[in-house]
């Protein structure tokens, strides 16, 4: 995803990819064990000059310290098979993550606000190179942290240190939070039946007020448009993006249309 944006960055080595595993303390803001990692990777020389995108500098270095609440967001199989700054494949099913400044490679601990949950995670990546975001979750971390359908969701980022070689820890589970906080599977609209089957569509939101959707379908261009439904026997109008052929090209639909604003946009088949 970002080893293009930094084409000065020398890559040291290809490491294998893996997941930084984690195990859980019990308070909600308590600290989480972080993994022993005894024979910790090299830190990749290239990934810690400095570095411009889009006129601002970014300068990476040791941050035992860090602790910082702010957004994140998701990337998924857009990327997935593409190489990392650190050289590693990024693997969107793997619990790996991007920023901007921290060494590469090493360990972070992300806490989503909403629910408690949290985990660790390899920082392998460089981004994301938006002021607002602070941390790049893969699709795998994000659906750990109950972000995957929202999109992006206010986190806390701790650094842990650096990470393994190889291998991975210990497997992932669950963090201590009330029932009722644990996340559902990603959230998938049910397929409208004028939609046409073995076609993929981007549901952007559901209004009360057909004005209001019109509106927010002239926002999204020629390729969205209103559905008129009903929920509980009333009128509701479903602001719809697509088609496309293939859930790929559906997902990075569905991540445009969250970077307008519309978190809550949902991946619908029509199959």
């Amino acid at each position: 995803m970002m080893a293009k944006l930094l084409k000065g960055a020398a890559v040291a080595a290809v490491f294998s990819t893996l997941a930084a595993c984690a195990s859980f303390g019990g308070g909600r803001d308590a600290p989480l064990r972080p993994p022993v990692v005894t024979d910790p990777a090299p830190i990749v020389s290239g990934t810690m000059r400095p570095y411009q995108i889009r006129g601002r500098w970014y300068r990476p270095a040791e941050q035992p310290g860090y602790d910082e609440v702010g957004q994140a967001s998701w990337y998924g199989s857009q990327h997935h098979g593409r190489p990392t700054s650190t050289g590693e494949r990024f693997d969107m099913n793997a619990l790996t993550a991007a920023h901007k400044t921290l060494p590469l490679p090493s360990l972070v601990e992300v806490t989503n606000r909403a629910n408690g949950r949290r985990v660790i995670l390899r920082v392998n990546d460089r981004g994301p190179f938006v002021d607002s975001r602070i941390i790049d979750l893969s699709r795998a971390a994000a659906e750990e942290l109950g972000l995957l359908s929202q999109g992006v969701g206010e986190v806390r980022v701790r650094y842990v240190g650096r990470a393994p070689r190889t291998g991975g820890g210990t497997p992932m589970q669950r963090a201590d939070v009330a029932p009722a906080a644990r996340p559902t599977a990603p959230r998938q609209a049910a397929a409208p039946a004028a939609l046409e089957t073995s076609a993929y569509w981007v549901q952007a939101g559901a209004f009360s007020d057909r004005r209001a959707a019109k509106r927010i379908a002239d926002r999204l261009g020629d390729r969205a448009s209103v559905q008129d439904i009903r929920s509980d026997g009333r009128p509701l109008f479903r602001v719809i993006v697509g088609p496309w052929p293939d859930a790929n090209a559906a997902e990075q639909a569905r991540q445009a249309v969250i970077a307008r604003g519309f978190g809550d946009a949902l991946l619908i088949s029509g199959g």
